[in-house]
Formats: structure tokens, C-alpha cells, sequence
């Protein structure tokens, strides 16, 4: 192996390496620290790493494109709030906000978008993949605020809200990177990313449709630029339809990502929650994942599974009795496993959902990560 590729493969696994320890470290603001450690890694890439890349002759022209598609989201996100309802932007732009945020994700997007575009440069496979990673660990580090993946519950936020958005995201970066260079993805998110800083007012949008737009919107987009752009895309298309297969591939995988958001976060109809006890054994056993009808007032009768909240915690118990207090109608709940019946009365303003559905040990990763991610006491 030369000196050059060996050089190459340390920095990018250097970058990989010291992302990935900050994802899973308390560090307090990410976006700081993210940029602090971004700084001297773009130095060093850039003085280590010096080989330039041919692009499309195209640049230009997409660099104009993702301008307008940037500055379009930006607008309709906005009037989304005539839809959602507005509320007063608490992050509007003053000089706490411009040190605190604006000028760390600009840095962030700034300097991971200068390493991007170096590493793919070298046109190495396994150094394409290391950066691919890294990039989307810069983009979870910039929005989730996670402040580390100490809990269940951050763990959670992650994968529904952020960690496929930076998915789809970073597949879009990565194109337009090595087609196109580094300037149409760099405005872009310059664009989508900081505009909600300078205005008073922001779209009450909900975070689950934010997520399924961030991750359906770089997947329609890289397709859009292919089909424009992409040099030689009609003679490909004559030699096979590969690409017909795995724009289904794409479009799939984007599908059960949105699902799982949505169900996770039960913004629509439905949810989804896994069982960590053996109080409902028999009927729905621990691992098992139910999926669960909202609760609209809809009629509960003894025998229904119910999803409830009691102390902060869902519960997922069978109501073996109906009674009234105060004129109000309220349910007597028990886990089939359990010798008693649970103790006080769920009332109608506890209810979370119904079901009757179950996916057996499809939960049993989910329990895997709880038990990893929670501190020992």
C-alpha cells in the first residue's frame, strides 16, 4: 500500500472514529463541540489529502438548482403554517442565537461539506463508505441535541427523528459531492438549515411529518438531478434496467422508514410500542410489539387492551371492569399475568390507544438497546 493511500485511510477513519465517540459522549452543546472538532479535521484532510476530482460539466447548473429547490422548501415550510398554526419562533436571530447556533451549524455544514468533498475525491469504495458514515453522524450530532445516546428514550428520538433523515440526506449530499462538487449541497443545507433563524414566526408543524419530509425530499431530489443531469444516464439505461430496481429499492426502504416514524411517534392513526414486562404473558408477551389505534372516545368494553398512562410510563393492561365515579365512566385494569387487579382506576383522560394487534419479538432489539442505553443503578 503507497504512503498515499495509507495517509488516506488513517484521516478517515480518524474522522469516523472521533464523530462516532462524540455521538455517544455527554458533550453538552453538539453543535459546538461538533464544529470545535470539525475545524482541525478539515485542516488536516485538507493538508494531507490534496488529490482533485473531475466533475460534471453540469455544476453549474445544479449548483442553481438546489439554490431555488432550497430557497422553494423554505417558503412552503413556512406556509405550511397557514395549515398548522404559527407559533414565535424562540430562536429568532439576536446575538446569543447567532453565537449559539447560527455560526456553529455553519461551520458544521461548512467544514463536513470540505471533507465530503475531499474524501470522495479519492474515488476509493471503502473510504466513500467511511465518509458516508461520518457525515451521518455530523448530521445527527447537529440536530438532535441528544447531548450523548445516554438513554433509552434519546436512543428513540434518534432513530425516529433524526437518524433516517440524515440517511436519505447524506445519500443526497453524496451525489451531488461527487457529480456535481461541493457547492450545490453546501448552499442547500446553508439554506434549509439556517433560514429558521431569521424568522420571528415558524410553522407548529408536527416533528414526525417534519422527519418524513426530510427523509422523502433528498430522495426525490437525487432522482430529479440524475435525470437531468447525470452524463450518460440514457446509455446506461440501455444496457439494463438496474436502475429501475433500485429506484424501487430506494423507494421502499423510504416507505418503511416513514412507517416506523410515524408509528413511533403515533402522530396519524396508529402507533406502535413495544412490551418490556411479562405482566400481559399469555396474550402479548415480553418483545412482542403491539400496534395500537389512537383513543378518540371510542367505546370500551371488559376484555379490551388498552395503552394507558400512569406515573409517566405506558402501560398496556386488559380492562376486566367498567365503573362509574363522579358520573364519569372509568375502567378497572389488570395485566393477565398479574394476581391483582392494578391499583386506582384509569379514566378516559389516560388513555392513549386500543389494541388487538401484535408482531411477536419483533421488540426484542428495541429491549436490547433499553437495557444497554439504560444506566445501572
Amino acid at each position: 500500500m503507497s504512503k498515499d493511500k495509507k495517509i488516506l485511510y488513517i484521516v478517515t477513519i480518524l474522522i469516523f472514529a472521533v464523530l462516532l465517540i462524540s455521538l455517544f459522549v455527554d458533550i453538552g452543546s453538539s453543535r459546538m463541540v461538533t464544529a470545535c472538532l470539525l475545524l482541525p479535521l478539515t485542516v488536516v484532510t485538507c493538508l494531507l489529502i490534496k488529490k482533485k476530482a473531475s466533475y460534471s460539466v453540469y455544476k453549474r447548473e445544479v449548483l442553481i438548482l438546489m439554490i431555488a429547490v432550497g430557497a422553494l422548501f423554505v417558503i412552503l415550510t413556512h406556509m405550511s403554517g397557514m395549515f398548522f398554526g404559527y407559533y414565535k419562533n424562540p430562536y429568532f436571530v439576536n446575538r446569543k442565537i447567532l453565537i449559539s447556533y447560527v455560526l456553529p451549524l455553519a461551520t458544521v455544514i461548512i467544514t463536513a461539506e470540505i471533507i465530503r468533498s475531499v474524501l470522495l475525491a479519492q474515488k476509493k469504495t471503502v473510504v466513500d463508505v467511511i465518509a458516508y458514515m461520518s457525515m451521518v453522524i455530523v448530521e445527527m450530532l447537529m440536530y438532535s441535541n441528544l447531548q450523548g445516546l445516554t438513554s433509552f428514550n434519546r436512543f428513540m428520538d434518534m432513530v425516529g427523528l433524526y437518524l433516517f433523515p440524515a440517511i436519505t440526506s447524506n445519500l443526497l449530499y453524496h451525489y451531488l459531492s461527487r457529480k456535481f462538487g461541493l457547492l450545490p449541497s453546501l448552499f442547500y443545507r446553508l439554506i434549509t438549515t439556517l433560514y429558521v433563524y431569521f424568522v420571528p414566526t415558524v410553522s407548529a408543524m408536527t416533528d414526525a411529518l417534519s422527519a418524513g419530509i426530510k427523509i422523502t425530499l433528498p430522495i426525490l431530489l437525487w432522482i430529479f438531478v440524475a435525470a437531468l443531469y447525470e452524463e450518460g444516464r440514457q446509455k446506461k439505461a440501455k444496457k439494463g434496467k438496474g436502475s429501475i430496481f433500485a429506484y424501487i429499492g430506494i423507494s421502499a426502504t423510504v416507505v418503511v422508514m416513514i412507517s416506523i416514524v410515524m408509528l413511533i411517534s403515533c402522530q396519524f392513526r396508529f402507533g406502535a410500542l413495544v412490551i418490556a414486562t411479562e405482566s400481559m404473558t399469555g396474550e402479548i408477551n415480553k418483545g412482542d410489539m403491539i400496534i395500537y389505534e389512537r383513543y378518540e372516545d371510542q367505546q370500551i368494553k371488559e376484555g379490551q387492551v388498552i395503552v394507558f398512562q400512569r406515573d409517566g410510563t405506558r402501560v398496556v393492561h386488559r380492562v376486566v371492569e367498567v365503573i362509574t365515579v363522579s358520573g364519569q365512566e372509568c375502567y378497572i385494569t389488570k395485566g393477565d399475568a398479574n394476581n391483582s387487579v392494578d391499583v386506582g382506576y384509569v379514566t378516559k383522560g389516560d388513555i392513549i390507544g386500543l389494541t388487538d394487534v401484535k408482531v411477536a419479538y419483533l421488540g426484542y432489539p428495541t429491549l436490547w438497546m433499553r437495557e444497554v442505553l439504560t444506566p445501572k443503578k
